[in-house]
């Protein structure tokens, strides 16, 4: 692994806080999971025969530690129903991994485990999923092993995990996994307070991350998880992907979020889409750390990074939270799994994992 990059730049200057009027969202739901599951790492790639979705591990049928799966599920295109792959390699389910697709190939980074006693453990495991042969291939471990950390894919080759929970606290680094080296750098460091849980995209070298949960102490020295109501873009170097320049912009429409559905898009001149999450952070049964159940949510917004401004695209039919990203593919965007609230919510109603699949665009 490379030398630390110092940190480049942050800049102070802050967006106006300027949001476009509502515009039309048109949803459909595709083919469901073949059972519930939530926080699971999500991925599309493009073959010859058309666009394919990925589940990877995340809660499988239920909201409890023995729940944890390291299963991988496949929709190919046209099918009405999910295939099984090999599981993800490792042993052992994961929580809160992250996926992306690079050069046709989908890559799989850290995530969690939870033991019978509730000890979690970040993961430093990393595999490559070859989507011709459906097959996996473990790669060199992460230097610092996230989980809940933010990836985006950059010139179709390098990997950035943005910020992340490490064992025992959020780390403000910014790591570069290299497909072609299968090799780690550091960056340009995460300027904002080090958070798990947030969400983002790039489009072209411009990456804009929001929100997350940080840890705060409160009066009685006890640790509380706190969601942070803050937005970075990041311009990456055209000469150094190790160096970013961070600028803070406007908080989008609302309060902040945690696992919110997110990705990049090329529609507008660039934008990066937000759907759903939370506003109440919680563990990762859906119990928020404060005790009260998470409420999920249906909003849908955009960074328009043509624009410098937030777009409010509406409601989803339906509110989802607990989500590690968003798939996009030329316009279409989908939500696969989730945590959705409960059928008949009342005092204490706890949310349910989900088996839907939200297809959707935007007008």
């Amino acid at each position: 692994m490379k030398r630390i990059l110092p940190i480049f730049l942050l800049a102070a200057g802050l967006f106006a806080c300027t949001f476009e009027n509502e515009s039309q969202i048109v949803a459909v739901q595709g083919p469901a999971l073949p059972h519930p599951v939530s926080n699971n790492s999500v991925a599309g790639f493009r073959s010859g025969d058309g666009f394919h979705l990925l589940s990877l591990m995340g809660l499988a049928g239920g909201r409890g530690w023995q729940n944890i799966a390291s299963e991988a599920w496949h929709l190919p295109p046209g099918s009405e129903a999910w295939q099984r792959l090999p599981d993800v390699p490792g042993g052992e389910g994961r929580l809160a991994g992250t996926a992306a697709t690079v050069a046709g190939d989908v890559y799989v980074f850290g995530g969690y485990t939870v033991a019978e006693d509730g000890s979690e453990r970040s993961v430093a495991k990393a595999y490559r999923l070859d989507t011709e042969r459906l097959s996996w291939h473990e790669l060199e471990p992460m230097p610092v092993p996230v989980d809940d950390a933010v990836s985006v894919v950059y010139l179709d080759r390098y990997v950035y995990l943005v910020s992340g929970w490490h064992d025992l606290g959020n780390v403000n680094l910014v790591q570069i996994y290299d497909v072609e080296e299968d090799a780690w750098r550091q960056a340009t460091p995460w300027p904002g307070e080090a958070v798990f849980g947030h969400a983002g995209g790039i489009a072209g070298n411009r990456m804009l991350v929001c929100d997350g949960v940080a840890v705060r102490l409160a009066d009685n020295g006890k640790r509380r998880f706190e969601t942070v109501d803050a937005c970075y873009l990041g311009e990456i170097d055209a000469g150094d992907i190790r160096r970013i320049r961070w600028q803070v912009v406007a908080p989008h429409p609302g309060s902040a979020r945690y696992r919110i559905a997110a990705t990049g898009a090329a529609t507008h001149d660039g934008e990066i889409v937000f759907a759903g999450g939370s506003d109440n952070p919680y563990n990762y049964d859906g119990i928020g750390y404060d005790g009260n159940v998470s409420q999920a949510s249906a909003e849908v917004f955009a960074w328009r990074f043509a624009e410098h401004r937030w777009h409010r695209y509406g409601r989803l039919p339906q509110a989802t939270m607990d989500h590690r990203g968003l798939i996009a593919n030329a316009g279409t965007f989908y939500i696969v799994g989730g945590m959705v609230d409960a059928e008949n919510p009342g005092a204490g109603a706890e949310p349910v994992l989900s088996s839907l699949v939200h297809e959707f665009t935007l007008q």
